[in-house]
């Protein structure tokens, strides 16, 4: 993308050092874990902008490809405005082959595989973030990495400091290297519902948005004013409003439903 481009990479795991010696990587080998041994996001995030020398910095997560169409995204929108936070949605693809980075039109293979594929994920679904030095530092709850939600507080950070969010899915083709969840011991199922994903979901209750909230989008390299947030927010706000009444109904009324017998299937849904 930049002959300047500082890439940092987080983590011990095998083989990490040998692959950053061999490319020049900058490699951070300690990160604070759990109890569990999975990374805190906060410690990843806090260690790296202690020691990055650009006020730039981008974290993406390690099965994701990006392209030039990102750069040209980035430049767009740090020519645009000082503080910001700029993210995408990504697109999956089953990639079944070693990319040759070597090939001319690599991108290009790629580009249509992705388009052919056509798994757009929807807005909640986030794995790079564009971002100035500082923004994050020192105020990420304890998050772990690899499991649902510190994403979508990255989104809602910003947006509770007025600090513009851009939603750059129109110009970035990110792509998501469809893979297992054998890292975990229990699966997908312990990805996404286990203990540690619980703590996450509990660490950023009332504070989630996704990029439909985002203050701009990027539409051929120019920020449109996103005019729909403003009424995902309050449609969103309305339905957690009205499944909170409705469980707030249903345990007021269990002991009376009980003693009629209505015990139902239909009525516990």
């Amino acid at each position: 993308m930049h002959s300047d481009i500082e890439i940092i990479l987080v983590g011990d795991d095998a083989g990490a050092e040998e692959v950053c010696k061999e490319f020049g990587i900058r490699h951070i080998k300690e990160a604070d874990r759990n109890r569990y041994g999975t990374k805190y996001l906060a410690s990843i995030y806090d260690k790296v902008q202690d020691v990055a020398r650009h006020e730039i910095l981008c974290h993406v997560n390690c099965d994701i490809v990006l392209m030039s169409d990102f750069m040209r995204a980035a430049k767009s929108v740090v020519g645009s405005m000082n503080r910001f936070l700029m993210a995408g949605r990504r697109w999956d693809v089953d990639q079944k082959s070693v990319l040759d980075f070597d090939e001319p039109d690599w991108e290009n293979k790629l580009g249509q595989l992705a388009r052919t594929t056509n798994r757009h994920r929807p807005a909640q679904w986030i794995d790079y973030f564009l971002f100035p030095k500082g923004l994050y530092y020192k105020k990420i709850p304890q998050f772990v990495i690899g499991r649902p939600g510190w994403d979508n507080w990255l989104i809602w950070y910003p947006l509770s400091m007025n600090i513009p969010v851009v939603d750059a899915s129109s110009d970035v083709l990110a792509v998501h290297q469809n893979h297992d969840y054998g890292y975990h011991a229990d699966g997908e199922e312990g990805v996404w519902h286990g203990e540690e994903a619980r703590e996450n979901y509990r660490l950023h209750e009332g504070k989630f948005a996704t990029l439909a909230f985002a203050t701009y989008v990027l539409r051929s390299g120019r920020l449109k004013r996103n005019y729909k947030a403003p009424f995902v927010r309050i449609r969103r706000s309305a339905i957690a409003g009205a499944y909170r009444i409705w469980f707030d109904l249903l345990n007021a009324t269990r002991a009376v439903r009980h003693r009629l017998g209505l015990r139902s299937r239909n009525v516990e849904r």
